[in-house]
């Protein structure tokens, strides 16, 4: 007679699985699909018990970044609300170097307006008007995201356990004060290979990226955590992710904020 042990899911074991998973560079298969009842509480732990486990290995909070602040993106993933999830130095790309192919996955870039806080900020009840006076500087980015999951196929949660399909990240060289911009307006081109792939304007970050910041005053501020000076704010994804062939060479144009080029490496 022989007896099955039933698997004992917790937040700790979903981020062990996903940590493990970034660092042999393994993709999986949803999470929530072997257990449903990971649910968006659960996954929000996941990510602190990760980010618990980058700092004991001397990484550094640099920020934090958000994902489905675009409306098409929310209407593909059927949700109507964006997702947080943190930044630590050790996914920062020095301007210049390559796509770090070694260390991901799949990767996929997508153009970003980054901000970067003067002073602290904390929900709830953080309006956007508030949040944009909390920052010093505006600046374009390239996020490289990285899913461990296969195919990129995952739920809401499975997505925020997994920080938010986090890899490395760019930022641009022209930075500007909020007051200086209509962030609503500022348009960006993303290329590959010197081909426009897709365009889009700030307006597709929950109609203005300083509602991106708000949402993460707040949603972070709910978990009893703080945006802190000094730390930046990826506001999500203007245009949809490309893939970045090895190889390729990936542009973000923007009207004032510059360009950024990464090589796929």
């Amino acid at each position: 007679m022989t007896t099955e042990t039933a698997t004992v899911w917790s937040a700790a074991r979903v981020a062990d699985i996903l940590l493990t998973a970034e660092r042999t560079r393994t993709a999986r298969m949803s999470i929530q699909a072997e257990w449903p009842d990971l649910d968006l509480d659960i996954a929000y732990t996941a990510q602190d018990v990760a980010l618990a486990d980058r700092l004991s290995r001397g990484e550094v909070i640099t920020g934090v970044k958000l994902g489905l602040t675009s409306r098409a993106k929310q209407r593909q993933m059927g949700v109507d609300v964006p997702s947080v999830a943190w930044l630590t130095d050790a996914m920062v790309l020095p301007a210049g170097l390559p796509v770090p192919r070694a260390q991901l996955i799949h990767p996929r870039a997508e153009p970003e307006i980054a901000f970067v806080l003067k002073r602290p900020l904390k929900g709830p009840g953080v309006t956007a008007a508030q949040a944009l006076a909390a920052v010093d500087t505006v600046v374009g980015a390239i996020e490289i995201i990285d899913s461990r999951y296969s195919g990129f196929k995952f739920t809401l949660a499975d997505a925020v356990a997994d920080n938010n399909s986090s890899g490395v990240y760019v930022t641009g060289p022209v930075p500007h004060r909020p007051a200086d911009l209509d962030l609503g307006l500022e348009a960006c081109l993303l290329e590959v290979d010197g081909h426009v792939i897709d365009s889009a304007t700030g307006a597709a970050v929950l109609g203005h990226p300083a509602e991106a910041l708000a949402f993460a005053a707040n949603t972070m501020g709910a978990r009893g955590h703080t945006l802190e000076a000094g730390w930046t704010v990826l506001t999500g994804g203007m245009t949809d992710a490309v893939a970045v062939p090895e190889g390729a060479r990936v542009a973000a144009h923007f009207t004032s904020l510059g360009s950024i080029t990464i090589a796929g490496g």
